[in-house]
């Protein structure tokens, strides 16, 4: 009995029983994968739906094994359902998606999944695979992919965007997109860095140390703002701040090339050029950066301002090599030649352009103004924005008819922020208005003026006058049209503040304006006596196709009414008074 029993329970406790659910299914499925099974896989993983209907994972793998057997569309019937109606949280399925458009060579709904996932997915498992698949759509398509942002690197894509903008000079642009970013995240220390240099590009120098110290507050060991905040020192003529900074510098040794680089120019800009030069040499060393002459001219530089003369010229000649078409190679290899003369004191400076002493003397020459690349590189407009607010007067002229010729949309917002300045110069202000209605602003400008806040209207100069004629506007147009090719922006605007002055003082009572050619012709007259420019009245009446004989009188009548001594000293200029009586064709 006893033995019955014992085989009894021995056959009952040898029973196993199967468990039929989704998850046998799944393990059964899984099993017929790795053997390449697709059929019978598929046959499971639609029993594992049978069961969890309501599972998204299931109809995912569903989706997943249809795509390896090459039903592309079925597979992202399926995918699209998840995300429509299942589960929307399930952004992974964009990239499936996008997988299998790329299979069917739909490359645009392809770019168009791959972009739902990148933007809507938190946490970028698939992120390196996207962006491969991004290359390989960018090479399809023939044009970059169509993103705005990524999700799991929130602010990354943003940052580049920002770091594109300071590269081009769009300094305001980028200041606003970096301020987004720092708001949204404040542990961005990229951003917060890049930020810190475009206040100090724009010349907002308080901005600019805030900002950079909000970085060592949270990460005092992070080199590319100690690096800016020795710049920032230096700038402020900080010697106590800047002496413990600079010789913690010197002792490090950074392993990441970006930051051998920073360091390298940090030296350079501190006049650490020994160690410059030796971070720079460094760098030289890599095969991928070897052919950047951009880099050669900066370890010459260093070479040359530790008295290393024949290095510089070696690595000046490797500069030209690579960039043959470009002047300043050779420009710096002249000035060697004066420094090893003794003629030139060291140092020289590091930026891979023209100082801009030349360059002004190379855009004065040219009937094209500005080259173009110029107008962009971002060297040459933190000069100007720099120069704008802390330049001397001269400079900030310069600066502003620089403005005329660049004419971009930054540019007019750095002259709108100008005009709100209440120390600037209400004289420089009127020609900053004057550039900017020459570069069609057309609105209603805010300016301190007088210390009072006004706002101006459209005419290129502000007047008291309450109506502005269409008659006195074609004199001015006239004028403007004949002196644009002989005359800067500040003598133009000289031109319209005489004409505007002259109907002010004889308002209502100015006289009917027959001959509008004639008073153009007086008041380029004018102008060019103002500015000690060789002018006949014979020169004038030629141009302007009317007789010497009106230009005179004309001439007179507005002398009379402004008094051009007096107008000459508000425009700072040496006039003497035999000039204007003199005529020499007489």
């Amino acid at each position: 009995m006893a033995r019955k029993n014992h085989v009894a329970i021995s056959k009952k406790t040898n029973v196993i029983p199967v468990n039929w659910d989704a998850t046998f299914f799944f393990e059964r499925a899984v099993r017929s994968l790795d053997r390449f099974h697709y059929e019978k896989a598929l046959k499971y993983f639609r029993r594992a739906v049978e069961y969890e209907p309501n599972n998204p994972v299931n109809h995912c793998n569903m989706a997943g094994i249809l795509s390896e057997m090459g039903n592309y569309k079925e597979s992202n019937e399926i995918l699209d359902w998840i995300m429509e109606e299942l589960d929307p949280s399930m952004t992974e399925c964009h990239f499936y998606m996008a997988n299998n458009y790329a299979n069917m060579e739909m490359f645009e709904q392809a770019e168009s999944a791959l972009i739902d996932y990148l933007q809507e997915d938190d946490e970028g498992h698939y992120l390196d695979e996207a962006e491969e698949m991004m290359e390989l759509l960018h090479y399809e398509l023939e044009r970059p992919t169509k993103l705005k942002k990524i999700k799991s690197r929130a602010g990354m894509v943003e940052h580049d965007q920002a770091r594109m903008l300071l590269e081009e000079g769009r300094f305001n642009e980028a200041v606003r997109m970096l301020e987004d970013i720092v708001a949204a995240q404040p542990d961005f220390f990229a951003a917060r860095n890049n930020l810190a240099l475009a206040y100090y590009y724009m010349g907002l120098f308080d901005k600019a140390l805030d900002s950079v110290h909000e970085v060592l507050s949270m990460d005092a060991g992070n080199l590319h703002a100690l690096c800016n905040l020795s710049i920032f020192y230096q700038h402020d003529g900080d010697e106590e701040q800047l002496k413990p900074l600079v010789s913690l510098l010197i002792k490090t040794e950074p392993f990441h090339e970006e930051h051998v680089f920073k360091l390298a120019t940090t030296m350079g800009i501190l006049g650490e050029h020994s160690a410059a030069y030796r971070h720079f040499t460094r760098l030289l060393k890599k095969h991928e950066l070897g052919q950047d002459p951009c880099l050669y001219h900066y370890a010459a530089v260093a070479a040359c301002n530790i008295g290393r003369f024949n290095e510089a010229e070696r690595l000046w000649k490797q500069t030209r090599k690579l960039d043959p078409a470009s002047t300043i190679p050779h420009y710096f290899m002249e000035q060697l030649e004066l420094v090893k003369q003794g003629k030139l004191s060291a140092p020289l400076s590091y930026h891979y352009h023209l100082p801009f002493e030349e360059q002004f003397k190379l855009w004065e020459k040219s009937s094209e103004g500005i080259p173009d690349h110029m107008k962009s590189d971002p060297l040459v407009r933190s000069s100007f924005f720099w120069a704008l607010r802390h330049g001397d007067m001269n400079t900030k002229l310069q600066v502003i008819q620089a403005f005329g010729m660049i004419g971009d949309e930054e540019v007019k917002d750095v002259l709108r922020s100008f005009l709100a300045e209440p120390d600037e110069d209400d004289y420089l202000k009127k020609i900053a208005i004057f550039v900017l209605r020459t570069l069609g602003v057309q609105e209603q400008i805010k300016v301190v003026l007088d210390g009072k806040e006004t706002v101006v209207g459209p005419n290129r100069i502000p007047s008291q006058l309450p109506i502005w004629e269409e008659q006195w506007e074609k004199v001015a147009q006239t004028a403007i049209h004949h002196m644009s090719k002989h005359y800067d922006l500040v003598q133009q605007h000289d031109m319209m503040t005489l004409w505007t002055e002259f109907l002010s003082r004889l308002y209502p009572d100015i006289p009917k304006l027959s001959k509008l050619e004639s008073w153009a012709a007086a008041l380029e007259y004018l102008t060019a006596k103002m500015h000690r420019k060789a002018i006949s009245y014979h020169e004038v009446s030629m141009r302007y196709g009317v007789s010497i004989s009106t230009i005179s009188r004309y001439v007179k009548l507005i002398d009379e009414t402004v008094g051009i001594k007096e107008k000459m000293k508000s425009i700072s200029s040496v006039f003497a008074s035999h000039e204007l009586a003199q005529d020499e064709e007489q």
